[in-house]
């Protein structure tokens, strides 16, 4: 007949058993390196890919600097508004700055233009509305030329980032790649494979992409080049989740542990 282990044998073992299950149980959300690296299909340094074709188009509610000028600089005056001054505190002093003044785009997707009154601009690319006010204007003034750009081009980043929030695009072309750059890219626990942007196409209705960082595929979506306030949501993975899952229920975890171990303590005694 064999001879019965000792007890004190059998405790270091049941404790160091113990232990390592519980840690089993908390340490359950590791990362792995296809859950954090973009665009992972690009193997050779050489790789080529089609991106969509950046396209903006006005939409309502956008705000608009249109700057006419002209062989004549007196005859193309009357179609520029007015340039207001602006004044902003500097120490003791005050500075006076010259401001263009905006065209808001209306509901019905229209300007009011001086001299050529109402102009229907939404849904226009930039180009195509700088040749249809071009157009107009050649019926007063000779060889016009229309500076025209949308001052609220704004975009959202929001969540699982560095530095969340909302940042004006000067040059009116930004990448997904390029706004999350600007809110600090994503933290470790942001979801890669399903960021979500949503899209307002300014007739009340909004669009939802979703795009797989992993992939370059990505760079084809219509959401690669966003569009004047787009909203980049970026999801927090399983790991984060089940961290914040984890850190409201720690005192919870911690008293179930220490009971397990007094348990296994008292059996192997």
């Amino acid at each position: 007949m064999r001879n019965p282990i000792p007890q004190q044998q059998i405790r270091p073992k049941m404790l160091r058993f113990s232990l390592i299950l519980i840690l089993a149980v908390f340490v359950t959300s590791c990362a792995s390196k296809k859950d954090v690296l973009y665009m992972q299909d690009i193997i050779a340094a050489q790789s080529k890919i089609t991106a969509s074709v950046h396209v903006t188009k006005i939409k309502p509610n956008d705000l608009l600097t249109i700057v006419v000028s002209a062989d004549d600089p007196m005859a193309a005056a009357p179609f520029n508004l007015p340039i207001t001054p602006s004044y902003a505190p500097n120490g003791p002093q005050i500075n006076t700055v010259q401001q263009l003044q905006t065209y808001l785009v209306n509901d019905q997707g229209n300007i009011s233009f001086p001299v050529l009154g109402t102009i229907s601009i939404a849904g226009r690319e930039r180009n195509e509305a700088v040749e249809l006010l071009e157009t107009r204007l050649k019926e007063y003034i000779k060889n016009p030329i229309v500076n025209l750009r949308i001052v609220n081009y704004n975009i959202s980043v929001l969540g699982e980032v560095a530095k969340p929030g909302n940042f004006t695009v000067q040059d009116e072309k930004v990448t997904v790649l390029e706004a999350l750059s600007l809110a600090g890219d994503l933290t470790i626990y942001g979801k890669r494979n399903n960021i979500l942007v949503m899209r307002d196409q300014g007739d009340s209705t909004k669009v939802n992409y979703r795009i797989d960082l992993t992939s370059s595929e990505f760079m084809k979506s219509p959401a690669y080049y966003l569009q004047q306030n787009d909203i980049v949501y970026v999801e927090p993975n399983n790991a984060q989740v089940q961290s914040s899952t984890y850190n409201r229920n720690t005192p919870v975890y911690i008293s179930i542990a220490s009971v397990l171990i007094s348990l296994i303590v008292l059996i192997t005694r």
